[in-house]
């Protein structure tokens, strides 16, 4: 009996295909085609279609969007600063309209939770990051964490009763910009014993230590990060919803995708250190300028990663400083980072190998000290589980909505995650693939797609056992 009324709460979810379509996106199927039970009645039944409040989800992302230190149409949300902890305050405040018991951990990782009928049973999770790097847009993690709500919302509305627990996170601190650790929240949920002590002694460039921004902000009061590690069966999934963050998706005209591994991220820090000098004083010959070989270096970054032989392989060089910065005056130091990427994680550490090689190389070659190259995080890649690919891909399927299976170049929280549970990743179309700038965009349509496919997804991994 329980079974059967499990099923029947789950057809609402879905669309019989003896219906016609209206204008939201219909499922045409049956409970057998979708959840693997034997089908509880005729499999012509009519079954209702799943509403995405839309207008009221953009509207959300709109005002998600005000809490922002830089005028729109830009997003600048900063890691405990005021904005943040508004925004928080504006996500716990929807999740507790959407009926979710909300609880935080010592750094400000925000939980929403819907009790399943088997509360003692691994739940299954899902969410994002609301921070934003200076002068970004609106729906980079934000549209993984407010589409994460509304998903519950649409379950909520079609009668749906969980078996597992689902539960909304919304993720501290995924970009790096105050501290220079990117994925901070669920770096320590995956239990990074190194991240919890070194936080005791982190500051940001204004020399704020991590604990009294995070003491501002309302967390950290016992200062022992490590009660925020997982347990190891916590979760029995994640899946994250998400922008593209680049243009595949919309160039092809496909409307979701299907990650199936993030690549691996490193960073790298590099100081050369040089002679200072009069610009036009001292000749070339006599020249130790540290400036250059940064210069240089940055250009074998790019060599190396071309010479992996993988599209796959990627690098950046994104900050190169020198000092003292005047136009006249020979840079006597040289600080540069580096990113480099790739899904298979050797073909990577040989190019961090290669761009060591080159350092150590251009330092004597040009007269300058080699400072510094410190490796600050080599992450592995991480791979989406079968089982969530499957419940996703049966998701497009079922709501007749295109999809493409592809590789996630950027990290997420996910990556992390993976080492917790098994773990999947939902892509949405975004205008040219934009992100991290102001015209980052991504469509009410593609926005609800995304969120139908999570709901549906998350229901299928709720009632599996």
């Amino acid at each position: 009996m329980a079974s059967r009324f499990l099923l029947l709460l789950l057809s609402l979810l879905l669309i019989g295909n003896c219906i016609e379509e209206d204008e939201t996106t219909t499922i045409k199927t049956t409970m057998e085609q979708f959840s693997g039970y034997p089908a509880a009645a005729d499999p012509c039944q009519e079954i209702h279609s799943i509403p995405v409040d839309s207008l009221a989800l953009q509207q959300q992302i709109d005002e998600l969007s005000t809490f922002s230190d830089s005028p729109a149409p830009s997003v600048t949300r900063i890691l405990y600063s005021d904005n943040d902890v508004v925004a928080r305050r504006f996500i716990k405040n929807l999740m507790g309209r959407a009926g979710l018991s909300v609880r935080e951990d010592a750094v400000g990782n925000i939980f929403g939770r819907w009790e399943g009928s088997e509360p003692d049973a691994p739940a299954v999770s899902t969410g994002s990051h609301i921070d934003a790097i200076p002068y970004s847009g609106k729906y980079d993690g934000v549209v993984g964490v407010l589409g994460a709500i509304e998903a519950i919302n649409v379950l909520k509305r079609s009668g749906f009763k969980p078996k597992r627990s689902l539960e909304v996170i919304m993720f501290t601190s995924e970009e790096p910009t105050r501290y220079g650790i990117s994925c901070l929240g669920s770096r320590l949920l995956a239990g990074s014993v190194s991240l919890a002590k070194a936080l005791t002694q982190t500051v940001d460039n204004a020399n704020i230590s991590f604990l009294d921004a995070a003491k501002s902000a309302g967390y950290a009061e016992n200062e022992d990060f490590s009660s925020v590690f997982l347990d190891e069966k916590s979760y029995s999934a994640f899946v994250e919803l998400h922008i593209e963050q680049g243009p595949i998706l919309e160039n092809e005209g496909i409307s979701i995708g299907i990650v199936t591994a993030i690549a691996a991220p490193a960073s790298i820090k590099v100081g050369f250190g040089g002679n200072g000098g009069h610009a036009g004083a001292v000749l070339m010959p006599q020249r130790n300028d540290a400036g250059l070989a940064a210069a240089e270096l940055a250009l074998a970054v790019e060599k190396h990663v071309l010479e992996s032989g993988s599209v796959d392989t990627v690098g950046t060089v994104g900050i190169l400083e020198v000092h003292p910065g005047a136009i006249n005056s020979i840079p006597s130091r040289s600080h540069i980072e580096i990113d480099t990427r790739d899904i298979d994680e050797k073909r990577r550490n040989t190019v961090i190998e290669k761009v060591h090689e080159s350092a150590v190389s251009i330092s004597k070659r040009r007269g300058v000290d080699l400072l510094e190259f410190k490796i600050v995080n080599q992450d592995p890649p991480a791979l989406s589980d079968d089982s969530v690919i499957n419940a996703m891909e049966s998701a497009t399927q079922l709501l007749g909505l295109s999809h493409k299976k592809m590789i996630s170049r950027a990290y997420h929280d996910s990556l992390f995650m993976a080492r917790k549970a098994p773990m999947g990743m939902i892509f949405i179309p975004c205008y040219k693939g934009y992100s991290h700038k102001p015209e980052e965009y991504a469509s009410p349509e593609d926005i609800a797609n995304g969120v139908k496919v999570l709901a549906l997804t998350l229901a299928k991994l709720s009632i599996n056992s």
